[in-house]
């Protein structure tokens, strides 16, 4: 990786380089890191699979994520928070995933949290969204310092703190910055690679929920 957090591809465009040119870590890059989400199943199961990787890399879970969705119903938070004590056996023995008892039970947890935060304000997205930051709370230019820097923030630590009020677990403050992140409440494509525009017009007609 270059001071700049930048690599250039065998394609010749220039991109975040924390993807090391891996294919799908990069596909994952290009079409997915950023974009502004507004799919409660989506904004679901990123958060639960951003527990997952803490103390793990998300290329982990990321090559895990289909068995994760096979294991947990494809994220229908529905579904998951009628999970009993056969489901965290059968998750626990589940190679596909990674197989953490306190995770998986966190993971059932924070969908009926969802149930509750669906009543409360409509959709998840809707309250997800309501965190998303002000330009007064973003740097002036995101480059790779500033990134590398600040892996919290005081809005991810906000939202981290009003989660666990609400009963939800493994969503500390640097989990929930990299969700924040992942699902384009901002936009940390770094100046100069290739998808920081694309991702920025995105988010601009974004009409929020």
């Amino acid at each position: 990786m270059t001071e700049r957090g930048l690599t250039v591809g065998e394609d010749g465009k220039t991109r975040c380089a924390w993807h090391g040119n891996l294919d799908d870590y990069r596909r994952y890059h290009d079409a997915e890191w950023g974009q502004p989400v507004t799919s409660d199943i989506r904004l679901f199961e990123k958060i639960c699979l951003e527990g997952f990787q803490s103390g793990l890399s998300w290329l982990t879970i990321l090559r895990k994520r289909e068995g994760f969705r096979a294991a947990f119903a494809g994220f229908d938070f529905d579904r998951v928070a009628a999970f009993g004590e056969e489901d965290i056996a059968r998750c626990v023995a589940d190679t596909g995933i990674v197989r953490h008892r306190g995770k998986i039970v966190s993971t059932i947890n924070n969908a009926r949290r969802a149930q509750a935060m669906r009543d409360e304000f409509g959709t998840l997205a809707r309250y997800f969204w309501s965190f998303e930051p002000g330009p007064d709370e973003r740097p002036a230019r995101v480059d790779w310092a500033t990134i590398s820097a600040n892996p919290t923030t005081p809005t991810s630590v906000r939202l981290s703190k009003d989660l666990k009020k609400r009963g939800w677990t493994f969503v500390g403050p640097t989990t929930v910055y990299a969700f924040m992140q992942a699902m384009g409440l901002v936009n940390d494509h770094v100046e100069g690679c290739c998808c920081r525009a694309d991702v920025e017009l995105k988010r601009n007609a974004l009409i929020r929920p």
